[in-house]
């Protein structure tokens, strides 16, 4: 398991920066990576992998397995992470509620999927299916949406819980995901937060976002390609007064900042779950 501390999404212009810091700057509690970067055997990326793994702990987040697709999972890819979960024995797994792909096409977004029981019994077999095959309990992270479905039965909340009930897996909680879905959808991020079970949380992602403008309204993209909003913050904060401390990640794809603002983020989101946990205690 993840220490309930702060990690960051390494990305290689970061290496060096963690593999040989100056003595001035903080070094994050663990890292997470795209599994998918490393598939392709041998070469300066499993080095740096290798190198990073002796010092800390891992979290394999994968783009790749395609959990909704209706024709089920990708096989190339579970077979592909589970040789490498095999090599590193990464402490967190997870991938995203949401379909990329069918048997003939793979397409580079991850898309929603519709919240109905048929939906439900189909995703709750395929992460059984993950689980089964890696020996372990995975994650699967809220989508960030930009449409719903007309024919949804239940909301995302119910949905996810579902899922987690059904097969034991765990929750990777994008709260940036929530402001990107509840402002496109129209709904209350608070009551979301404060509808999310804390005991199926294994981790949590702040991120930034793009804003577009769209006949007077804002349409938000998940872009993870600036700092965490107030609003997340906010959200943040009122979730872990809640539920505790967890694994937080900060995660930044795009636009990849220096290291030093990266860690600034980490900083902050240290310091909120650190007053979060002393009201709780007062």
């Amino acid at each position: 398991m993840l220490p309930p501390l702060v990690g960051i999404g390494l990305k290689p212009a970061h290496y060096r920066d963690v593999l040989d810091p100056r003595s001035d700057m903080p070094l994050p509690a663990w890292v997470e990576v795209h599994p998918q970067n490393y598939f392709v055997d041998g070469g300066p990326p499993h080095r740096w992998l290798s190198a990073v793994a002796e010092r800390f702990p891992l979290s394999f987040h994968s783009v790749g397995l395609s959990i909704g697709t209706a024709q089920g999972l990708d096989e190339d890819e579970l077979d592909q992470l589970t040789a490498l979960c095999a090599r590193y024995d990464p402490a967190s797994i997870s991938d995203h509620l949401s379909w990329s792909g069918n048997a003939d096409d793979r397409y580079p977004d991850l898309l929603p999927i519709p919240y109905s029981r048929a939906a439900l019994d189909h995703v709750a077999a395929q992460v059984a299916r993950v689980q089964d095959r890696l020996g372990r309990v995975m994650l699967i992270e809220n989508p960030s949406r930009y449409l719903a479905f007309a024919q949804d039965e239940m909301d995302e909340v119910e949905f996810i819980h579902s899922i987690c009930r059904r097969t034991g897996c765990g929750l990777l909680f994008d709260i940036n995901n929530v402001e990107v879905s509840c402002t496109n959808l129209q709904l209350d991020p608070q009551a979301y937060v404060d509808a999310i079970d804390p005991a199926l949380v294994g981790e949590i992602h702040l991120a930034g976002h793009a804003t577009e403008w769209h006949e007077g309204r804002p349409l938000l993209i998940d872009d993870h390609g600036s700092p965490v909003t107030d609003l997340t913050w906010s959200l943040f904060e009122r979730f872990v007064r809640r539920a505790g401390p967890r694994p937080v990640l900060i995660e930044w794809d795009t636009n990849v900042p220096d290291y030093a603002v990266l860690m600034a983020e980490a900083e902050r989101a240290a310091l909120v779950m650190a007053r979060a946990n002393a009201a709780v205690a007062a």
